[in-house]
């Protein structure tokens, strides 16, 4: 198999971005925005982190949360920073399939990210309806939750559509907001923290559950990449994005790790009561009800945040997907009032409406599995281009040669392999279904190409050596 050069010695915004007429206007997202919206692509505070200490005891929770990012969060940060900067386009990990391996993997990667955003979006607004039951009960059940969660979704969805420049202003307020009664909360307990609490493996007796601990770890320091499908709407990506991701791996892991050696420290009860949640319970023991409730507030804000930054990040996808000509032309269209990718935004809410109304626990889990997929394929991706396009210019380069480079995408290829072989055959078939549909799509749309049925972008990947040829 030969190698082949790109004769360009840069993929450019322009290159990325043909249908961009408005580019000036589109490239407006800064710096603190910016990482905020990273912040809740990831994580969105300390909620959900609790599950750890329950399953292998406050140890090797704290060692999990201390040593995890450095062998998942850091590897998928460093290459969202380089592959951004030298594919500075929306789409994001989209785009780079493309470019690696053609438009069949292009197209399939795009299917997984998108049916896998969408369908953790639509748990979002249905989080929200489980903290606002407890102050109006009548939204437990019946057509009052019905209609509570479509308006949620629809109002939150109408934010998205006026601007990521709004969109992450919000972000940064909501994070200010959710995570002020953490602070508060840690400082309190320093007086009553025994330090000898955070040494324990668990109570005795209490089985680990390792499937539980990791799971956890892996999904509170996930979605690294989510942010790539907006490069083509920050300013300066090339400086803008590495300090971002940079100064958002640090806050995010620093916003698990105080709360949880706050907690954890001065906090001794069951371990069996570590469940999703116990930070508000905790809060309440450590300085009473009033930082209870603000924390519940805060949930509610942190998973508002979540859905905006993972709608932006759908969304433009499929803006990304319509400028390279995976998607129809059409699906690129932007608002006239704002700008956005209107279209995306809408298809990913209607979907996600859809999705919120159904007993989608196996659904999740194939969705999951999908995203585990998308990340394989995305190692793959940045090797490959890293060994078949040297020359292509990136402002931002991992500072490591392609064996040790190799290694930094094994080791969490090897925890993704893992997670994906104790998937249950549900999920198994969930997910095979969901990927047999993204080849029908894109057999389909080859052949809306042919006959000339709809109008695609001009721009589309050139054939590359490991180009597939069955379709």
């Amino acid at each position: 198999m030969g190698v082949e050069e790109i004769p360009s010695t840069r993929a450019t915004a322009t290159e990325t971005n043909t249908a961009s007429g408005n580019a000036a206007k589109v490239k407006k997202l800064t710096l603190i925005p910016l990482i905020f919206l990273i912040y809740f692509e990831v994580a969105g505070g300390p909620y959900g982190e609790e599950p750890a200490v329950q399953a292998a005891g406050p140890l090797l929770a704290l060692l999990g949360f201390l040593i995890f990012p450095f062998i998942w969060s850091v590897p998928e940060a460093l290459i969202t920073a380089e592959l951004t900067t030298a594919y500075p386009g929306n789409g994001g990990f989209v785009l780079w399939a493309e470019r690696a391996f053609g438009p069949f993997w292009g197209s399939l990667m795009g299917t997984w990210k998108f049916l896998s955003g969408v369908i953790n979006i639509a748990s979002f607004p249905v989080l929200c309806i489980e903290y606002v039951q407890k102050i109006f009960p009548v939204l437990r059940s019946g057509w009052p939750r019905q209609v509570a969660v479509i308006a949620s979704t629809l109002a939150l969805s109408f934010l998205n559509y006026t601007g990521l420049t709004i969109v992450g202003n919000v972000a940064v307020l909501l994070a200010v907001v959710s995570l002020s009664p953490f602070v508060l909360m840690s400082l309190i307990a320093i007086p009553k923290i025994k330090p000898h609490r955070w040494v324990s493996l668990g109570q005795k007796g209490v089985k680990k559950d390792w499937n539980l601990f990791f799971n956890t770890l892996f999904w509170n320091l996930n979605f690294w990449d989510n942010v790539s499908t907006l490069a083509g709407e920050v300013d300066k990506p090339n400086k803008t994005f590495p300090l971002a991701l940079l100064v958002a791996v640090i806050f995010t892991c620093v916003s698990y790790l105080i709360p949880l050696f706050a907690v954890t420290g001065a906090v001794s009860v069951d371990q069996s009561q570590w469940e999703t949640g116990f930070h508000a319970q905790a809060a309440e023991i450590i300085a009473g009800k009033w930082l209870k409730i603000w924390i519940e507030v805060g949930a509610v804000l942190s998973a508002i945040g979540l859905f905006e930054a993972q709608l932006s990040s759908s969304a433009y996808q499929v803006l990304g997907m319509a400028e390279i000509g995976i998607l129809p032309k059409f699906f690129g269209v932007r608002s006239k009032w704002f700008n956005t990718p209107w279209l995306g935004i809408l298809l990913s809410t209607l979907i996600s409406i859809g999705v919120s109304y159904m007993d989608f626990t196996d659904i999740i889990s194939s969705a999951n599995f999908l995203y585990s997929l998308g990340m394989l394929l995305e190692f793959a991706s940045f090797l490959w281009l890293r060994w078949k396009s040297p020359s292509i210019e990136r402002p931002y380069r991992v500072p490591l040669k392609l064996p040790l480079l190799a290694v930094m995408c094994f080791i969490p290829s090897g925890f993704l392999v893992v997670i994906m072989v104790i998937a249950t055959k549900t999920v198994y078939l969930v997910s095979g279904i969901m990927t047999v549909a993204g080849i029908g799509f894109f057999l389909f749309i080859k052949l809306c190409k042919t006959k000339n049925w709809v109008e695609f972008s001009v721009e589309e990947q050139k054939e590359t050596p490991f180009e597939t040829h069955v379709f």
